[in-house]
């Protein structure tokens, strides 16, 4: 059974097919899906998937790429959308200093703070997107140590992993796990214990070989668990079953 923690299917491209591809997804051993929001509107139509779908969690943030001209009003309604009981994150949070044309760094850190604060009042684990910020992403993340979280696409390094492992957040791989550039993953992968590893399509984004640049969907992640099992010494089944307890724990779906 997969539980795919991050897979973005509120996004347009899946309007013509979602109810079918969603059926088939079950069909296809898909146990639960958590839809992480990436702004406003995208966050509201996570929690419209949450409510429409048993299987389906959501997520509710505003992603370092659109949150440029955030408003206190802004950050009320995420605080309103994250009551609902299907909402078990703030997400998608971070830093992504990546692309010249994103908000300044400063504005970043500023709205990932001020939504690092409302999961802290709220006790709901954060989703952290970090692109080109690990210094800055971790330093951040540090400043709440009564918070529970997961970097996204984990990039970093195997010790940047170790001193977030040790403190109890999660590490979640994606579909580029599986290219042929995968090398540091891969190491950090077989470094971390395997309670801590989370699996993610980042869907529609980040198909795994050999659908690379295809629309991406969740059970495709098989092929992301086949390299967790390879890594760590288990089988696909069992790297299945142990990242799907994983994520009910962390997302403390019962």
């Amino acid at each position: 059974m997969i539980f795919d923690t991050h897979a973005h299917y509120d996004d347009p491209i899946y309007d013509p097919d979602r109810a079918q591809l969603f059926a088939e997804l079950k069909a296809n051993g898909v146990g639960l899906l958590l839809d992480p929001g990436c702004d406003i509107s995208s966050s509201r139509r996570a929690v419209a998937l949450a409510e429409a779908y048993d299987f389906v969690y959501a997520a509710v943030g505003i992603h370092p790429e659109e949150c440029g001209g955030t408003t206190e009003e802004d950050y009320e309604t995420l605080r309103e959308l994250a009551k609902h009981p299907k909402v078990v994150a703030i997400g998608e949070i971070g830093l992504d200093y990546h692309w010249e044309d994103n908000p300044g760094k400063e504005e970043q850190q500023a709205v990932f703070r001020r939504q690092l604060e409302l999961a802290r009042e709220l006790d709901l684990p954060v989703i952290v997107h970090d692109r080109d910020a690990h210094a800055d992403s971790l330093a951040m993340v540090q400043e709440f140590p009564d918070l529970d979280g997961v970097f996204h696409c984990f990039s970093g390094s195997a010790e940047m992993a170790k001193l977030l492992w040790q403190r109890g957040w999660y590490l979640g791989f994606d579909g580029p796990v599986t290219y042929k550039n995968a090398r540091k993953a891969l190491e950090v992968i077989a470094s971390v214990p395997l309670d801590r590893i989370l699996i993610e399509s980042d869907a529609p984004y980040l198909s795994p070989v050999p659908h690379r640049g295809e629309r991406n969907r969740s059970d495709w992640l098989s092929a992301v668990a086949e390299t967790v099992a390879r890594y760590q010494g288990i089988s696909p089944e069992e790297a299945e079953d142990i990242t799907f307890r994983n994520g009910k724990r962390f997302y403390r779906i019962p």
